[in-house]
């Protein structure tokens, strides 16, 4: 069935993958064209680190060794941003829930507020294509711009081709780290996949594909919900 965008407002989504596989590009394409936020953890946890607040340093501590933050550390964010009155009407969840009792208390979350159960995408990307996203990802500081020296160079290298923003390489892009995330997210998160499979509400992606074709196997995923 066709899903208007009204529709799709009344619902919270959860984007699972890998890292690399793409949540943040097809949740930001996802948001856009129905017009519900983004809620990017990985994104409150950096801008945490850099800032060097408490939580900044825990979690620096833990991304360092390629370990996943606490639970503690991210459900009250994740609670308070959920709070903000742009998601009375749906959004996206970036990068959580990664472990069973995240996805539990998002449940509880969302059952206070009367949304019910969220419907969730799985991006599913083989390892090796997630090595060379990771390791060749670069990230515009202004504009959020992703690049990667493999499959998507700026024209000028090391310059982003919207503003002129110098692009950097996260720290924690390197294949060493990279391995131990990717394990980590086999032990603890790939778990979410058989407790939404057995909710009824995991809808596969293949990310194996350009982003442009992803993004249309997202939202093609999204109109059959």
């Amino acid at each position: 069935m066709s899903v208007r965008g009204e529709d799709m407002r009344a619902h919270a989504f959860i984007f699972l993958g890998a890292p690399g596989a793409g949540k943040g590009t097809q949740a930001r394409e996802v948001a856009k064209h129905f017009s519900i936020p983004q809620i990017s953890t990985g994104d409150i946890l950096r801008d945490a680190v850099k800032r060097e607040t408490p939580l900044g340093l825990t979690a620096k501590a833990r991304m360092d060794a390629g370990e996943l933050v606490p639970d503690a550390v991210v459900d009250g964010i994740v609670e308070e941003r959920i709070g903000q009155p742009d998601c009375l009407d749906g959004f996206i969840l970036d990068g959580f829930p990664r472990t069973i009792s995240q996805a539990e208390f998002v449940d509880r979350i969302l059952a206070a507020k009367g949304k019910g159960r969220p419907q969730v995408l799985d991006i599913e990307v083989d390892e090796e294509l997630l090595l060379k996203r990771l390791t060749g990802r670069m990230t515009c500081p202004i504009c959020g711009e992703i690049y990667n020296i493999y499959f998507n160079p700026p024209k000028v290298p090391g310059i982003c081709d919207k503003d002129g923003g110098k692009l950097f390489h996260r720290a924690d892009d390197n294949e060493a780290t990279i391995r131990q995330r990717l394990e980590a997210y086999h032990q603890q998160t790939s778990p979410l996949i058989e407790y939404y499979r057995r909710q009824g509400v995991l809808m596969p992606v293949d990310g194996n594909k350009e982003p442009e074709a992803i993004a249309k196997g997202v939202l093609e995923s999204l109109s059959k919900a």
